[in-house]
């Protein structure tokens, strides 16, 4: 082992290239098992586990279902980030990524509603769970490979890596889904159960999965543990229930984390989930009515926008510190917000046949970007807040705990909305679960100067002045 410096410890340029492509890897294969289920919950779900409700109610029966991963990730965070804490980060991932993988493969296996009646949706919900279980326990896991193996004054540039994975794995699903679609020639606006592609084609996103699986444990497999945490196994630091300890000592910093995502959540669900339930769903129901394909194009065209900005947001918070700027961006997004009655109502946005493209294009865009720029800090913010032993649990039940209040019940919610309040009402919600995000960085502390090993503040490193404004 190197020598300390700074707040980590020196670790060789081919070492942290490695680290950062399993972090990566690892989390857009996640991701990517986590998305191919919410682009079928809005496709093919409804027709194939819900067929006893007609057009919202099997909508919405398919959307709840989407939601249970969501209650299941805080309990794979702290499952996972006990084992992360005690055992360390690396074999823990390795079993995040086998739950995740394992789950999403037997979803692909699945009969349908009319095989074998009710215990079709019920074994959907219980694989859904476990999906959430293993994304719970995969998040902070590999931040906190990257972010506790960075360079002094640029760990928010280090920690971004892991956050490309949901642009990259959204990109990855969506865009086998667009294939998969083009080539079986669906129709998502008069979809039937004689179609190929509902019969079986929805099947090969799912069951391809475990190829990624593979090559995301080999690459895993060949990581060595990260030195902060095996400085504070050599300390004897080691707690017998980091959660424990987590909420008897850290509930602070546990609720302005956890709220910190809120927004990040409720945006990027918003952005992507629902708005192509809204986009394709029938007009007659108060949808827009655009074919499946052509509004996923410009989705996967406005996620590179997402993909573009991570880096950017790494940046800009090691020079101008996570606070400052996560502030700004959050105010971005409540403005955005209120926007969304201007946008999206069908009067505006044109629907069917009249659909605006362009429009549609610059909203999702517009949305991308205020994504990017507000999630690529997280995995820097949230893993600072906590010890290195409590650090892997702190940070994940963190993280996930807002995926409930931001995201497991928003595409619901936002569906209701549209049929009850008009489409300007999501925009409303999203205006205040951002606001609850703002309050929460108000009231925190800046954590670019804390020292991970001692977690004290420190002064600026030389390195870091001449980054500083």
């Amino acid at each position: 082992m190197m020598g300390l410096r700074g707040d980590g410890l020196e670790i060789s340029p081919a070492e942290r290239r490695r680290i950062i492509f399993a972090s990566v890897v690892g989390t857009t294969i996640e991701f990517y098992d986590f998305y191919i289920y919410a682009t079928a919950a809005v496709s093919v779900f409804p027709l194939l586990f819900f067929p006893k409700g007609e057009g919202t109610a099997a909508l919405l029966a398919s959307m709840a279902t989407f939601g249970v991963a969501f209650v299941a990730r805080p309990i794979g965070s702290m499952l996972f980030g006990h084992f992360g804490d005690r055992a360390g980060r690396k074999a823990t991932l390795v079993g995040s990524l086998l739950m995740m993988g394992i789950a999403t493969f037997a979803i692909g296996l699945l009969p349908t509603y009319h095989q074998i009646g009710l215990f079709a949706p019920l074994l959907l919900t219980i694989l859904r769970f476990c999906q959430g279980l293993g994304l719970g326990g995969e998040w902070s896991g590999a931040a906190l490979l990257a972010l506790e193996t960075a360079e002094p004054g640029k760990r928010a540039r280090a920690a971004m890596w892991p956050q490309l994975g949901a642009p990259f794995g959204f990109l990855i699903a969506n865009g086998f889904f667009l294939f998969i679609t083009s080539v079986f020639g669906f129709n998502s606006t008069a979809a039937q159960l004689d179609d190929p592609f509902v019969m079986w084609g929805w099947r090969v996103p799912f069951v391809a999965s475990i190829a990624l699986v593979l090559i995301g444990l080999y690459v895993r497999m060949k990581l060595n543990e990260t030195p902060l945490f095996v400085r504070a196994v050599e300390r004897g630091e080691r707690l017998k229930s980091p959660l424990a300890h987590v909420l008897r000592n850290n509930r602070r910093e546990l609720v302005l984390g956890t709220f910190a995502m809120v927004a990040t959540y409720g945006l990027f669900y918003l952005m992507t989930t629902w708005v192509l339930s809204y986009s394709i769903g029938k007009r007659e129901l108060g949808f827009l009515g655009v074919g499946y394909r052509d509004f996923l194009v410009l989705q996967l065209i406005s996620v590179f926008w997402f993909a573009a900005f991570i880096p950017i947001s790494g940046y800009l918070a090691d020079r101008f510190g996570r606070r400052p700027f996560l502030i700004a961006v959050t105010a971005a997004i409540i403005a955005f917000g209120l926007s969304f009655g201007w946008f999206l109502s069908p009067a505006v946005m044109g629907a069917g046949e009249n659909f605006n493209q362009g429009l549609m294009l610059v909203f999702l865009s517009i949305g991308m970007i205020l994504m990017g720029l507000t999630f690529g800090p997280m995995s820097a913010l949230l893993p600072e807040l906590f010890a290195t032993n409590a650090r892997y649990t702190g940070s994940g039940v963190s993280y996930n705990l807002s995926s409930i209040i931001g995201a497991a019940l928003t595409p619901f919610v936002a569906t209701w909305l549209v049929l009850n309040h008009g489409v300007a009402a999501v925009g409303y919600y999203l205006a205040f679960l951002a606001s609850t995000t703002l309050i929460s960085l108000v009231a925190g502390h800046e954590t670019k100067n804390t020292d991970l090993d001692t977690m004290e503040e420190h002064a600026a490193t030389a390195a870091i002045e001449s980054s500083s404004p």
